[in-house]
This record gives structure tokens, sequence and C-alpha cells, in this order.
């Protein structure tokens, strides 16, 4: 185990966070009743704990993140344009979401190669475990992370994300930020004060748990005093900041932590502003469904998704085993879409390039994400990506069955084909995505008696949007390789 040693703050670059007003915070607290108590207060029970996340995220949340496309590079101009992107083309469909994703307190991450991957954003170390280059690490006082001006020149000044989160808000957006699991390794070497209590850094780490795949973090132990003061000090400048959504990294990625997601569920509760989150990153284990359900809004049942399709395949099994746990507030998170242009500057995954997904395997993902009420996260460049691409996040029918439908379940998968079947609430209409995972066209056979619809229906085409007539008995369509078809099925009454 690695002892930790003091060290002088004063060769750390200090931001504080004074002096900001939170008065317009009130409002949606009011509104959210997530009323702050203190640590000798009751904890909310199980259903206290659904009641809260299901006030959030009613249908699957909508939007954009820049892993996919920028890695842990992102910067205030490029995230900035893209949010003007969105305001223009997305949002009118229901995209809302922008997020910034990993590390983004660094002014250089990942310039350095790794063993790992190019670009790799480790901290680099001298041998008593002390950071090489403390000045990389942008924290206050406390001990919490805030935004690198270098990248994000607004965050001047103290004010961190704040500008920012106005900005989207401006658009008619809503803003979200990724964090690591933990508290900063940099914080428990120089014991920083934790805000609330009399405990440090230095107490609550445990420099034995550290992500296996970035190495900025010690977890903490959910047991010691100051741990939960710890994680309701960061949303409370969260919640200052104006932050709508929040992808916890490192959660589920075995061990499964949940003190720790246990203790960002408390921090969200009581830091006076409602905010989504997210669980990365998976596969989930099943085993913990109901505590998921319980304490997050969306988490993650796939490894890393990207566009191949032997990953796209096994996310049929994957959804397949998580849709008893679609519901209001609470969804298996199929992971980002991505399409268009990703890994720019050949990072974060492979070298820089369009999606490899054929334009059949794009039908079929749209049309598995939908029908199993994945949330829908872009993760390609909007700024680079042609239209081409973007028409496959603006089919309105299809996007009304991700944010609508209910009763979302595969009918079967077999023989290189796979069936999925889902009810429009306001209509009885039945939806039915037909997929060809076979190498070769094939028509593709649903037959209706499986699901007990014994009448004529009337099919509509939703990504062709077109009326295809009337069926009985057996659904069938003539599908490319790895493509997909998605119907409504209206009943015909006598």
């Amino acid at each position: 185990m690695m002892e930790i040693q003091k060290h002088d703050l004063n060769n750390y670059k200090i931001l504080t966070m004074k002096n900001i007003k939170i008065a317009a915070l009130a409002l949606s607290f009011v509104f959210f009743s997530c009323g702050t108590k203190d640590k000798n207060s009751k904890t909310n029970t199980n259903s206290e704990n659904e009641k809260v996340v299901s006030k959030l995220a009613a249908t699957p949340p909508m939007g954009w993140n820049s892993f996919d496309a920028y890695d842990c590079r992102i910067n205030e101009k490029e995230f900035k344009a893209t949010v003007d992107y969105m305001a223009d083309n997305l949002l009118q469909y229901g995209w809302e979401y922008a997020v910034i994703d990993y590390i983004w307190w660094h002014p250089e991450p990942g310039n350095w190669d790794t063993p790992r991957r190019k670009g790799h954003p480790d901290i680099r170390y001298n041998e008593d475990g002390s950071p090489l280059h403390p000045e990389y690490t942008t924290m206050d006082e406390y001990g919490r992370l805030l935004p690198s001006v270098e990248r994000f020149p607004s965050a001047a000044n103290g004010k961190g994300f704040k500008p920012i989160a106005d900005y989207v808000h401006s658009k008619g957006m809503k803003f979200g930020i990724h964090i690591m699991r933990g508290i900063h390794r940099v914080a428990a070497h120089n014991a920083t004060p934790i805000m609330g209590s009399k405990a440090t850094a230095k107490d609550i780490a445990e420099p034995f748990d550290t992500c296996n795949w970035c190495n900025h973090m010690f977890g903490v132990d959910a047991s010691k005093e100051g741990a939960q003061e710890y994680y309701n000090s960061i949303f409370k400048l969260y919640a200052e900041w104006g932050v709508d959504f929040i992808k916890a990294d490192d959660t589920m990625f075995p061990p499964y932590h949940d003190g720790e997601i246990e203790m960002i569920r408390k921090a969200i509760d009581q830091c006076g502003r409602p905010m989504v989150l997210s669980l990365s990153c998976g596969e989930a284990p099943l085993s913990r469904a109901s505590h998921l359900v319980k304490n997050a809004n969306m988490w993650r049942v796939s490894a890393d998704f990207w566009d191949d399709w032997e990953s796209l395949e096994h996310n049929f099994d994957l959804l397949n085993a998580w849709s008893p746990f679609i519901g209001e507030g609470h969804w298996p998170d199929a992971d980002m879409i991505p399409f268009g242009r990703i890994s720019l500057q050949d990072r974060p995954h492979g070298k820089e390039r369009m999606s490899k997904f054929t334009v059949p395997e794009h039908y079929t993902l749209m049309s598995l994400w939908s029908i199993a009420k994945s949330p829908l996260m872009m993760g390609g460049d909007l700024l680079t990506t042609p239209e081409s691409t973007m028409k496959f996040l603006k089919n309105e029918e299809i996007l009304y069955v991700n944010q609508h439908s209910i009763d979302n379940r595969q009918v079967m998968k077999q023989n290189g084909q796979a069936v999925w079947i889902a009810t429009d609430p306001k209509t009885g209409d039945k939806f039915a995505a037909l997929f060809n995972l076979s190498d070769k066209e094939r028509p593709v056979k649903f037959n209706l008696e499986l699901e007990s619809l014994r009448d004529e229906y009337k099919v509509r085409d939703l990504w062709d949007k077109k009326e295809l007539g009337v069926v009985s008995k057996e659904l069938t369509s003539v599908i490319q390789s790895h493509g997909a078809k998605m119907f409504r099925l209206t009943r015909i009454k006598e």
C-alpha cells in the first residue's frame, strides 16, 4: 500500500470557489423537494430513493457526449460550437443533454503516450508516490476538482463550469459532466481538508482502491467520517455551477462500488438541484439490478461500445437480459452511439475515422436502442459528421418508440433473426422491430401468434414513413445483412 505524504499546497494550482451566488437554485430546490440533511438525520428509505430517482429522466435521456470523438481533450471553443449545432439541428428532436467527458481539470490530458494507448491520461509519479507534475491538477482548497482554465477560459476567477452551463441553458438545453469515483490522489497526498468535516482527504482515501484504467483517483471509504461530507461538497459545487447530468465512472466495473454509489445518490438528493445520474462503466452486474434501480437513472449494461458488428450483436443479449428493469426514471444503457467521425487525432479508440458501421448496421443500432429504450447519447463529432449520417438521429417516429413505448422486450432471437416488440400506451398499437443478424440479405419473419396478435393489422414502416397494407398471422420483410426494419401495427377493428 502506498504511504501518502503531506506536501506543500503552494506547489499546486489552487482555485477557490468563493462568493458564488446560488439564489437561482432555490426555485429548483423547492420544486425538486430534496431537502438538505445533516449527518445525524434519518437517511432515505429505499422507497423514498426510488421516488427521488423517478422524478428525473421520465423518458430515456437523449444528448451528446464528448468521449467518442474528443477523448479527454475537448475545450470550451469546441464544446460551445457543438452546443450551437445541437441547438440548431437536434434539440427539436429531443437531443437536449450536452456532456463534457473525463479529465476536464487537466490543462493537457494525455499529452504523453502510455503503454495502455496513445495519449491515455494516466498521471506519472515520483518514487515516493507524489505526482510528477502537480501543476496539472486543478482543484480548490477542499480537494474539489475544477475545470482547467487553459482549456475552459470562462472558468477563471473561481467561476468553474457555471459560465458554460449558463451558455448551454441559454440554448434551451441541459449541461452534464463526467466524474471519476473517489477523491483525487493529489488531495489525499496533501491531506486537504473536507468541507463540512474535521477529516481530511487522507483520512477517507483508500490508496489500494484505484481504477484499473485511469489512475487519478483513490476510492473513498464509505464507513469513514468525512466520506459523505466529501461527496456532499462536490455535488454542492456542481449544483452551484448548474450541472444537470452526472456521468459517474468506475462505479460498476469490478468490484461493484455500492457504498460510493449510495453516497453519490445521497449527495445529489441533498444538493438542492436535480441531476440525472448515469453510472459507468459496464457490463453492469445483473445481480445488482434492484440497487441500480433505486440509486441511478441510467447505467451501462455494456462494456465500452465501438463501431464493430460483434459488439452490436452482443447488445441484443445484454438489452434482453436487462429488459425487466426498463422503467420511468431508470434505464439500462447500451452506451453511446459511435456514428459519424470518431477518435479525432487517433484517440481514444483506433485511428480517426468515419464509423465503420455499414448503413444497414446504422438502422439496426438505432432500432435496437430505440425499442429497448436505451438512453440515446450520440458520440461522434457533430461538427464534421455528414447529414447522411445525422439523418439517423432525426426520425421522429423511431424516437417516439424510444421515448414513449412500454412493455419493451425481445420476442425471439434465433437462426440469424431477432424480433423485439413494444406497445404505444396512447393507442394500443404494437411496435415490431425485425432484425437480420445474418451475413446475407434474407426475409425476416415474425409469427404474430407468438404475441397472440390474432386480428388483422395495418402496417406502417417507421423508417420509410410509409403505409404498407394489412397483415394477419405473419409479418415478413426482406432485410439487408445486419439490417433492421421497424413497424407500427394498428389493429383493424370490426
